[in-house]
């Protein structure tokens, strides 16, 4: 089988995807004084932190021989793994409330991440991280289901600039934020960012699933559609956290029909990344692929997709910092269009000749004139560019 180039990945890193691998404790115990030869702990903390996999890797890591791990890191990371077993649950009361005063008002309500799917996939609250709740709703019951958290005390983060009603489709979600219960909460009324197709509302209501997690009523994605969902919003992200990876380890094992989960990646052009999610689940975490996946996993191409992944673990990237490097940000660019399809690059660059917020801030019309900007975006645009390659220029002077 050929390999991912790993040269460049952390030590450190390599430690925690041996850690996470799908194998027997007597194996791990086996490797364990060699893996753990020089390793930096606090770097080796970092990493387990930066990727959210420590309740994973603590109970790995309790099951080594005493004279390998450091008590003080021991320690640190049962505190770590406690905290998160309570913020879990705490997560789960709210998520439960939320769902509550939504479905009283009628709004139907589906849960796309946080504690249903640590149960779902994990089993277990504690052996995951999540910190929002993430819920997908009917576009007409946006309205309705803000005055719903606004009630709850939630408020809203109003981060979004929008022109010309372009945030339907350039944006997917809201965020709110609860003052007194340090909770972040986003709701959706799409998946993923625009523009591209994606699965409907009532495709996704169709194929729910209950969680037996609690016993009022919480919905959450049928699992073909969480397969999916989970496969693009990793892939979109560069995998540039483990436990989004370790989320496709886990559904992977799942009774899954491999079939129309591939078949909904392919209508809904998400193929590139089902491909290189398998191939990374199965080159770093050592999964194994169901029979009806081994399709998916092409050694040539889709290797070569799974290495631009690996750009990100080698870097220790957050793409929610902002702003991002201009390196950074350059690399994650080129790599997004990388793994879109011919339609979905069509699209994304005929969404560049839609006004942008930016053009009613470089020059600022009446409401009832802003159609006006459609005719006006190419110049504003460019003067925008230029302003800035001027201003690079003098810095570069200076």
């Amino acid at each position: 089988m050929m390999k991912l180039e790993l040269s460049k990945v952390p030590r450190e890193l390599k430690v925690i995807l041996e850690l996470l691998k799908d194998q027997e404790e007597e194996q791990l115990a086996e490797k364990s004084i060699n893996l753990f030869h020089k390793v930096d702990w606090s770097v080796f903390v970092s990493l387990c932190v930066h990727h959210r996999v420590y309740p994973l890797i603590y109970p790995r890591l309790r099951e080594l021989p005493n004279t390998i791990v450091p008590e003080d890191i021991l320690s640190f990371f049962e505190r770590k793994f406690r905290n998160n077993t309570f913020h879990m649950l705490y997560l789960s009361s709210v998520m439960e409330e939320l769902s509550q005063n939504l479905l009283d008002e009628k709004i139907r309500v589906l849960f796309l991440k946080g504690p249903v799917i640590a149960h779902d996939l994990y089993g277990d609250l504690s052996l995951r991280t999540s910190s929002d709740l993430d819920f997908i709703v009917p576009f007409d019951k946006l309205g309705q289901t803000e005055i719903v958290l606004q009630r709850m005390g939630f408020v809203k983060d109003e981060y979004i600039k929008t022109i010309l009603g372009d945030w339907k489709w350039r944006h997917h979600h809201f965020t709110y934020f609860h003052p007194v219960k340090k909770i972040k909460a986003e709701i959706h009324w799409r998946l993923h960012p625009g523009p591209g197709r994606e699965p409907g509302f009532e495709h996704l209501w169709m194929n729910k699933r209950r969680s037996s997690l609690s016993e009022s009523p919480l919905y959450f994605l049928g699992k073909e559609d969480l397969f999916s969902f989970l496969v693009k919003h990793g892939g979109r992200h560069g995998w540039s956290r483990l436990r989004w990876l370790t989320d496709i380890q886990r559904i992977l094992k799942q009774d899954v029909n491999w079939k129309t989960a591939e078949g909904l990646l392919n209508s809904f052009h998400s193929l590139k990344e089902g491909k290189q999610a398998v191939s990374l689940a199965v080159h770093l975490l050592n999964s194994s692929i169901p029979a009806d996946l081994n399709v998916m996993v092409d050694a040539g191409r889709e290797l070569k997709s799974a290495q631009s992944a690996i750009f990100y673990l080698e870097n220790k990237i957050n793409l929610h910092t902002c702003p991002l490097p201009e390196e950074i940000s350059s690399y994650h660019s080129t790599y997004l269009f990388s793994l879109m399809s011919l339609e979905q690059k069509i699209m994304h660059l005929a969404s560049f000749l839609f006004p942008f917020q930016e053009d009613a801030e470089t020059l600022p019309l009446p409401l009832k004139y802003h159609s006006l900007y459609y005719i006006l975006h190419p110049f504003l645009w460019t003067w925008r560019k230029a302003v800035k390659e001027s201003g690079n220029l003098k810095g570069q002077k200076s």
